[in-house]
């Protein structure tokens, strides 16, 4: 059975950088009764806190920071690349260990979002870019899709299963 990777707070768990949670979703926990959830928050895994301080990458390119050429900072200013590049690769390991290659990841997050990003500013802009995980995900081939694309992550499942 292909196995899935998805964002821990988009199954309800509290691990979001203020402590909250995004989900559940139904499509979420239907692949959960089935067994094919393998749940991370690359943040969590990477060894930050929760809550943390927010975080963004000036100019919103994970693949940036992926490539030495950007940071991941936060709110106070602190840069917190390292952990996201931890996480980062801990997910990579789990799909490629699990043969994973279709992830759901938070929407918009420095770490997890996959067609958007924030600029970096901290005004709530946000840019096209992926996160520091979603990146590299889709470098090694995932499909990465976010909690407002379920319906094409179960359509993606269908012509792997």
């Amino acid at each position: 059975m292909q196995k899935i990777l998805v964002s821990r707070c988009l199954l309800g768990h509290r691990v979001r950088y203020d402590g909250g949670a995004s989900g559940p979703f139904d499509q979420l926990q239907q692949w959960l009764d089935e067994g094919r959830v393998v749940p991370l928050c690359p943040e969590v895994a990477g060894g930050l806190p929760t809550p943390r301080a927010a975080a963004e990458i000036p100019g919103g390119q994970g693949g940036e920071v992926l490539d030495g050429h950007a940071f991941v900072i936060t709110t106070e200013g602190e840069d917190v690349s390292a952990e996201f590049l931890s996480g980062a690769y801990q997910a990579l390991e789990r799909v490629q260990k699990l043969g994973i290659r279709i992830a759901v990841l938070k929407a918009n997050s420095p770490s997890c979002g996959n067609l958007l990003t924030y600029d970096g500013t901290f005004s709530g802009v946000k840019v096209s870019g992926e996160g520091v995980t979603a990146a590299l995900l889709k470098r090694h081939g995932v499909q990465v899709f976010s909690e407002l694309e379920l319906a094409e992550a179960s359509q993606a499942l269908a012509t792997l299963s």
